[in-house]
Order: C-alpha cells, then structure tokens, then sequence
C-alpha cells in the first residue's frame, strides 16, 4: 500500500497504535505505529467473518442453514449470545451474533461448521493472514479471547478489514444497532451493537471493536460518505471514549482532506475475449473489486488512464475466479492502484459438436 500518511498529526494520542485507509486503493492516510504487534481482542473476528463469507459465496454455506451448537460453542466465555448445547440456529442468526454482538459462542459454532473444529478454523485463518500478505498477525483462536502468541497490528487488521468489504452483504450486519435473536420466543435475546459510532458517526457502518483487559479498547471502523469507503483502525486504547474518539477524529480527516472517484463497480465487465475451443464462445472479464482512485482535494486528474493486461499463458479449462490479468490506473508514471481481473464462471474444452458449430458459424 502506498504511504500517504501526514506524521506531523497526532490523531490517536491515547492509542497505542493506529492506521486509516482508503478501502479501494488501500493507500495509507495516517499511521502511528500500525507495525506494533499487539493483541487484538475480538477484532479477530473480522477474519471468522472474512470465512464466512468466503464460504457463502463459495456456495458451500447457506444463510438459510441452521446449523447445531456443541458443548464447546456453548460453553464460551466473555460475549456471547447464550447459545445452548444441541440448539440450532440458522447462519444468518449466527452471523449476526459475531456481528453485532460479538458472540464468542456463535463464532466457535460457525468455526465449528466450516473446518469441523475451531482448531482446524484456526489453521484456516492463519492460511488466509499468509494469503493476504501479512507476516505480523498469528491467532490462536475465532474469539479474540486472551492467548499466548495470538497477535496482529493495526496495519494487519486494516488489510483483513479490505478484504472483509469486498463482501458488500457484510456491512448488513455490522450496521446493525440493535436487532433481536430467537424473537417471539421465551429466550428472546436484544442484541445491541458493541459498536455505538453506528449510531452516532453519520456514515459508520462497521466494523468489529474489541476489549480484554491486556488489549484494552480497539475498534476497526468502517464508514461511506460521497462514496468514498474508509477503514481507521485503533488498538491499545485507554478508554471506549478514547477509542471512538480517535476513530471519529481519523475520519474526520479522511473526509475533510481527500476524495475519490469511483472507477468501476465490483464484477464489473472491462474487457472480454474469444476462444474458439473453449465451450463458452465469448468469455467476460471483470474486477474482482471496487476500483477507485483516491487524492487530495483539489488535484487535477486529466492524466489519469487506466491500463488492462491480460496474461499471455492461459489455458483452458478456468475455474471461476480464476486471475487472468490486471487493471491499472495511472497518473503519468505513477501507479495509483492495481487490481486482479478474474472470470465469473468456469469455461471448459469445447467438445468436437461444439467445434464443427463454431467453425461452420465462423464461415458462414
């Protein structure tokens, strides 16, 4: 990520650590020791989030499945959403447990469901720190509870925080303020968001806060205004004041000092290409994500362009998702962003009918 950071401000004084990112271009604004290694509470669920998701869109989760609580998932300490052991409680209601509420209960359940124990979950979770770059992030578990070596810094969490907005459909539930569980039913359980700058800073929508006595107040925030997609993180903070405090003061800037223009919408259609074999005769390729290009108010963007290269050894068949090149944008010489572009659909080998009806179509 490119540094773009003003260190002569000082906008988190009572936090440890600090960063605040534009989530498209991921182009840093402000840092104050983003690289310290701290814990990171319940923030860690912004990864058992980012899985969730992942196997959501993966088709290999439903919002719809219920899904059974062990004894583990039941037994968790600290928030929780009062599961009982053999309940069963769709992912939608699960989802918004770790949400909004911070479940620690739902998360080893859901941990439980995808990777069929939390230890397995956490090996996932650590795969996917490795898969996004990140070498000072290490978790131990899908809470945040207190641990030996479960770490990340400010930096990291903002990369995860990314990753985690690509999925649109998650700030449906980190906006939330307050909502209810089990509804109509004797155990009907409030929810309230753990995160109050959704109700009081105009465009919050998200993310995930955290406390335990050794990491203090944290929160990763996240906020739209003018379409433009923010990401300020503090950890290590002396009070739940301070932390939105900070937060707040860190937008606050973001706001008053740059804009965006929105470039292309996630999935977007930019190019496409022809393959005479493959059994899907026109073949799109789009944005694996958002892509804007962030500035400084006032700067004159007539040299902006964007560039797509499309790799030169692809072959057939592709799996949807597949990277097959990249989207630049430049200003001059300078790279302002890149991002991967990918296929939305598998395209396999064309069988020999396929071929005779393509070549007879292509002569006559």
């Amino acid at each position: 990520m490119e540094v773009n950071e003003n260190t002569s401000l000082d906008l988190a004084e009572n936090s440890k650590s600090a960063i605040l990112i534009e989530r498209d271009t991921g182009n840093i604004l402000y840092d104050k020791n983003s690289d310290e290694k701290l814990p990171p509470a319940s923030m860690t669920k912004i990864m058992t989030m980012l899985l969730i998701m992942e196997a959501i869109e993966k088709g290999e989760l439903t919002l719809d499945e219920k899904v059974k609580v062990s004894e583990k998932a039941s037994s968790m300490g600290g928030s929780q959403i009062f599961l009982e052991e053999g309940e069963e409680m769709t992912v939608n209601d699960l989802l918004k447990g770790i949400a909004v509420a911070s479940g620690n209960d739902a998360s080893v359940a859901m941990a439980e469901r995808i990777a069929g124990s939390e230890e397995a979950f956490v090996e996932m979770m650590n795969n996917k720190v490795k898969d996004l770059g990140l070498t000072s992030t290490q978790f131990q578990n899908s809470t945040g509870l207190p641990a030996e070596d479960h770490y990340s810094t400010a930096h990291d969490m903002a990369v995860m925080a990314k990753a985690l907005l690509k999925y649109e459909a998650i700030t449906n539930y980190t906006s939330i303020y307050e909502d209810y569980l089990r509804k109509g039913t004797e155990k009907e359980f409030w929810l309230v968001n753990t995160n109050k700058l959704v109700r009081f800073y105009d465009g919050v929508d998200g993310l995930k806060t955290g406390f335990t006595n050794e990491a203090k107040y944290c929160l990763t925030a996240t906020a739209e205004k003018n379409g433009m997609r923010t990401i300020a993180v503090v950890m290590g903070a002396k009070t739940p004041k301070d932390r939105n405090n900070e937060i707040s003061k860190l937008l606050d800037y973001a706001y008053a000092k740059f804009d965006t223009k929105p470039l292309y919408e996630k999935n977007q259609v930019v190019t496409s290409f022809e393959w005479l074999k493959a059994n899907k005769q026109k073949v799109d390729v789009v944005t694996s994500d958002s892509v804007s290009i962030l500035y400084p108010k006032g700067t004159d963007l007539e040299k902006v362009e964007t560039k797509i290269t499309i790799n030169q050894d692809i072959t057939l068949p592709l799996e949807k998702g597949t990277v097959v090149g990249k989207l630049q944008v430049t200003d001059g010489e300078q790279i302002m962003s890149e991002t991967d572009l990918t296929i939305l659909e598998d395209v396999e080998q064309a069988n020999v009918l396929q071929l005779f009806k393509r070549t007879f179509q292509s002569f006559f």
